[in-house]
């Protein structure tokens, strides 16, 4: 018997039907004022508000149900689709310990779910979207691109979100974080291992400071404060935990035994303040805090610097322009 998590399930149900319809049935529709008709079914319209099928009264908004539905598939395979992801058995994805027979009755057994298989998203043609959608944040263009180019950011095939990669000590991926550019998704690829966070390297590798971050927007941001000039140039390792966990950073501190120093910016609340002290249990480095400096994590900070310096500019060239 086939599964597919929670986590998945969540990610396909937030797929718009007119997404997939544009992508994968556009020989199939027809453009009828706002809205596509389908040419199998012409009583069935598909618009950015969702579908409705009117000859049977039913609908919804999502791509999910539109495959369910109309389509026919079931939900397993319907969200593998919309994925392009695998599923699980789970008579292989369990792994059954049993105990003594003394103790234990012969039909009795402890089950322990072991870690889902990691299969990295499939790729886009290009990463057009992720790059506008970063820019948007407030994200330096270059950087962005250094990170496409050194193969620790891509766009997926269908969702379009954003895939961050964390590496281990080889090189080799075990980590991807997902940020999804049309809605506030956020989370990680089924099976990865929160112990290979995305990192942000320095120019100089033999650095000895690192600077945590919750997110590899924030780490992104931060450094774009540094290039353009709102805060002094930094650097400096950035690793993003993938949230609040400090796995990341305690694995990258067993490989890397040159860090003895560690600068804490997680965000400006409770779940930050947790986490900040747990780092600042940690033996053998030193550590300091660095809150942002507006609102509660670092790429409301630069988003707010952004803002200010525009209207500062706009303020000086209306002056210029008066005493002209």
């Amino acid at each position: 018997m086939t599964y597919v998590s929670s986590t998945q399930l969540e990610r396909a149900r937030q797929i718009p039907a007119l997404d997939y319809i544009l992508r994968y049935e556009s020989d199939n529709i027809k453009r009828v004022g706002n809205e596509y008709r389908l040419r199998d079914h012409e009583s069935l319209a598909v618009s950015s508000k969702g579908w409705y099928w009117h000859s049977k009264g039913v609908g919804s908004k999502t791509a999910l149900d539109f495959l369910i539905d109309v389509r026919g598939y079931k939900l397993v395979d319907a969200v593998c689709f919309l994925l392009n992801e695998h599923s699980y058995n789970k008579e292989h994805s369990r792994k059954y310990i049993e105990k003594s027979p003394e103790r234990l009755s012969p039909q009795k057994t402890e089950i322990k779910p072991e870690r889902a298989l990691f299969s990295l998203p499939r790729r886009s043609i290009n990463n057009n979207r992720v790059i506008a959608y970063l820019q948007s944040r407030g994200i330096d263009k270059n950087l962005v691109l250094d990170c496409i180019n050194r193969g620790d950011l891509y766009e997926s095939a269908y969702r379009h979100d954003c895939i961050f990669k964390g590496r281990d000590e080889n090189s080799v991926v075990k980590y991807a974080g997902i940020r999804s550019t049309t809605s506030a998704f956020k989370g990680d690829v089924e099976g990865s291992d929160k112990r290979f966070s995305f990192i942000l390297p320095p120019v100089d590798l033999n650095n000895n400071t690192i600077m945590v971050y919750e997110s590899p927007i924030d780490a992104l941001s931060h450094q774009t404060m540094c290039i353009q000039g709102f805060i002094p140039l930094l650097d400096r390792w950035r690793l993003s935990l993938g949230g609040t966990s400090i796995l990341g950073l305690e694995y990258f501190l067993q490989y890397n035994p040159q860090i003895n120093h560690c600068v804490v910016c997680t965000d400006n609340d409770n779940a930050g303040d947790i986490a900040a002290i747990k780092i600042m249990g940690i033996s053998g480095i030193t550590t300091e805090r660095l809150l942002p400096l507006s609102g509660v994590d670092w790429n409301e900070t630069l988003l707010a610097l952004q803002k200010s310096e525009r209207i500062q500019n706009r303020v000086h060239s209306s002056t210029s322009h008066e005493r002209r």
